[in-house]
C-alpha cells in the first residue's frame, strides 16, 4: 500500500529519535511504499485534495538516513492512508492543513483525523477529564493567575501552543517577577495560558504513555535534567523504563472512548504522580525510545494495525 506522511523536513529530524521516521521505516519493511510532503505542499482540485510528494527510502542506521525519488503532484486520495504529522505550533497554516485533509475522500484513512486535530488542543483537551488532571486554571486575567498562585505555590505556566517544554515555567508567589512573568505569557491579558499545581512527583520523572486506538503501547520515563523541572527530552530531560501502575490503566481505559470518538488514533500522554497533564496528538514522540527500553518493535506493532485499517 501506499502512505503519506505530512512531516517536517528531513532534514530537520532525528534517525534515531524522530516518532515519524520509525514509522516510516517500519512500513517500508513490511513491503508498502512511503512519500514524504510538507503542509506548503497541499492543493484542491476540483474538489480533491493533492499533495506534491516524493517517495522515500530510509535506513536510519545509515549516514544520509533517506533517499529522495523524484517529486510528483498526485490525489492524496490515491493513497491508502495519509498520515498527519507536521510538530506544532498548531497555527492558522496548520488549521487550513486540516480543513484540506477534510477533503481526502473515502477509503483512504486520515490520522490523526483532521477534526480530531481541530478540536484537541493539548494542553486544553485533557480538561474534560476533570477526575485525572491536577488543579487547573485557564486564564488571561493576571489577578486570577496571581490568586491561583497563591493558593497552589508553586505552580507551572504553560502557553497553550507550545511542544516539548518549551515556554513552561515555574513560578513561586515569592518570585518579585511573577507579575511581570504573568504579563508577558499573557501578550499584557490578551492571550490565555493554563496554569497547573506543582506536582513534586515531578521529580521523579514525567511519564509518556503511547496509546494506540485507545490501548496502551508502551510507557517511558523522562526525568528532568539537571538544573530544570521539565522531563521533556527537547528541555534536557532523560528517559527510563518504566510500568504502567493500576491507576493509569484505569485512565487510560477512561480516555479511550473519547479517543476512539474524536478518531484520534495515534496518542501520547503526559502523566504526572498519576494525574494527567497533556493529552499530545499532532505528533507524539517517545516510541523508539519505549522500544529500545522494552526490546519490543513497537513502530512494527503500529505498522501492522494500520494494514488493517486499510
Amino acid at each position: 500500500m501506499k502512505v503519506a506522511f505530512i512531516v517536517d523536513p528531513l532534514p530537520t529530524l532525528q534517525p534515531h529519535h524522530d516518532t515519524s521516521l520509525a514509522l516510516m521505516a517500519a512500513l517500508e519493511a513490511r513491503g508498502h511504499s512511503i512519500y514524504v510532503l510538507g503542509i506548503p505542499d497541499l492543493s484542491v482540485r476540483s474538489g480533491q485534495t493533492w499533495g506534491r510528494v516524493r517517495q522515500v527510502h530510509l535506513n536510519l542506521t545509515a549516514t544520509p538516513f533517506y533517499h529522495l525519488l523524484a517529486e510528483e503532484t498526485v490525489p492524496l486520495g490515491t493513497m491508502a492512508a495519509v498520515w498527519m504529522r507536521k510538530d506544532p505550533p498548531v497555527n492558522a497554516a496548520y488549521i487550513t492543513a486540516t480543513q484540506l485533509l477534510d477533503l481526502v475522500p473515502a477509503p483512504t484513512l486520515v490520522l490523526n483525523h483532521p477534526a480530531g486535530l481541530r478540536t484537541a488542543n493539548e494542553k486544553l483537551f485533557a480538561l474534560q477529564f476533570t477526575n485525572w488532571i491536577p488543579a487547573t486554571l485557564v486564564s488571561q486575567h493576571k489577578d486570577d493567575l496571581l490568586a491561583f498562585v497563591r493558593e497552589h505555590d508553586p505552580a507551572v505556566l504553560k502557553p497553550l501552543d507550545g511542544k516539548g517544554g518549551e515556554g513552561i515555567l515555574l513560578v513561586s508567589a515569592q518570585d518579585p517577577n511573577l507579575r511581570s512573568l504573568l504579563e508577558i505569557s499573557t501578550h499584557f491579558g490578551q492571550s490565555p495560558v493554563m496554569i497547573q499545581e506543582y506536582l513534586p512527583a515531578a521529580q521523579a520523572g514525567d511519564k509518556r504513555i503511547l496509546l494506540l486506538d485507545g490501548i496502551p503501547l508502551g510507557a517511558v520515563n523522562r526525568i528532568p535534567g539537571q538544573g530544570d523541572f521539565r522531563g521533556n527530552i527537547a528541555a534536557g530531560g532523560r528517559v527510563a523504563a518504566t510500568e504502567m501502575s493500576p491507576t493509569e490503566q484505569r485512565l487510560c481505559a477512561d480516555l479511550a472512548p473519547v479517543l476512539r470518538r474524536e478518531k484520534l488514533y495515534f496518542v501520547g500522554i503526559d502523566v504526572i504522580g498519576e494525574k494527567l497533564t497533556e493529552i499530545n496528538v499532532t505528533s507524539p514522540t517517545m516510541l523508539q525510545e519505549i522500544s529500545h527500553l522494552t526490546g519490543k518493535n513497537l513502530a512494527d506493532q503500529v505498522a501492522v494495525w494500520l494494514e488493517k485499517q486499510t
